[in-house]
């Protein structure tokens, strides 16, 4: 008897794949801004922290669809997903969540350090069993799911840190990850308003048919993106290149977001998703070149 009875890839799909990569794409800014020199236990450590930040969030992902698995056979957009469609048996799909899960903290703490563990675990449990029980109860679940949205930040710092302390950049960089979750979701919430409504999920562009007020929020959190994207370099944690890269990467999102507002229709909330989607991979890339540069010219010196 086959303990996996369907083929691998659904059990991957199940785990959100995307999601993952967005947690290791932002864990991995964290803790490259952190500064923790280079060298071999370095490098090893931030691919055991990768490994268990990205397991944990896979792990967090097949847990959200389990517990909406019922909600996602009712929206067009997700009633193809593995457990509405029956191609993956709702009991494994829990046992892997919570192998990942569980799995990926232990690890955390065996190879990494406690506070890592910690954080994950609880960006684990703010999101399966605080977010996901709010989308159908309350518009603010879009900006309560942003704090374990943003944790991957203080979890990519923390690995860095032998002591696992937290210092104000990691805040910074936390504020930087809840900024960007905003117009990113709320562009998704205004293409899917419909399917959103059929579940009974509470998102604001269903509460708030017009518009109004997630404009509002829009736009106040794409200038709050901007200001807080470029306080590394004030910290002194970035040099030049990151943050006029970072200036105009925010103004990227801005200019997709008062467009979005102008027009308010699904072509303008597309490209402000898609704008929010390039933004993360290129904030990274970003911060790698300021950072390559600035080790090129100490090797100057």
């Amino acid at each position: 008897m086959k303990i996996f009875p369907v083929q691998w890839r659904a059990y991957v799909r199940l785990c959100k794949p995307g999601i993952v990569r967005m947690v290791g794409v932002t864990a991995a800014f964290a803790y490259f801004l952190a500064g923790p020199g280079w060298g071999i236990a370095s490098a090893l450590t931030f691919l055991a922290a990768l490994l268990g930040i990205m397991a944990s969030a896979a792990g967090s992902a097949a847990l959200n669809n389990v517990l909406e698995r019922d909600l996602d056979a009712q929206m067009d957009r997700t009633r193809g997903r593995e457990l509405p469609q029956g191609t993956v048996d709702t009991s494994h799909a829990l046992a892997m969540g919570l192998i990942l899960t569980l799995g990926g903290t232990l690890w955390l703490w065996a190879t990494v350090n406690l506070a890592t563990a910690f954080l994950v675990l609880l960006t684990a449990f703010l999101y399966v069993l605080v977010y996901t029980p709010l989308k159908t109860r309350t518009w603010l679940n879009t900006t309560i799911g942003a704090i374990p949205g943003a944790m991957p930040m203080l979890c990519g710092w923390t690995a860095a840190s032998e002591a696992g302390e937290l210092g104000f950049g990691a805040w910074v960089l936390f504020a930087i990850l809840f900024s960007w979750q905003h117009p990113h979701f709320y562009a998704i919430a205004w293409l899917y308003r419909d399917d959103y409504e059929k579940a009974g999920f509470q998102m604001l562009s269903v509460v708030d048919r017009e518009g109004s007020r997630l404009f509002l929020q829009v736009i106040l959190f794409s200038i709050m993106l901007v200001v807080v994207s470029v306080f590394p370099f004030f910290m002194g944690m970035t040099g030049v290149i990151y943050f006029w890269g970072a200036a105009v990467l925010g103004l990227y999102i801005l200019f997709f977001s008062i467009r979005f507002i102008r027009q308010h229709n699904n072509v303008s909330a597309r490209k402000l998703l898609i704008s929010s989607i390039l933004y993360l991979p290129a904030l990274l890339v970003v911060m790698l070149l300021d950072r390559g540069v600035g080790l090129l010219q100490g090797l100057s010196i």
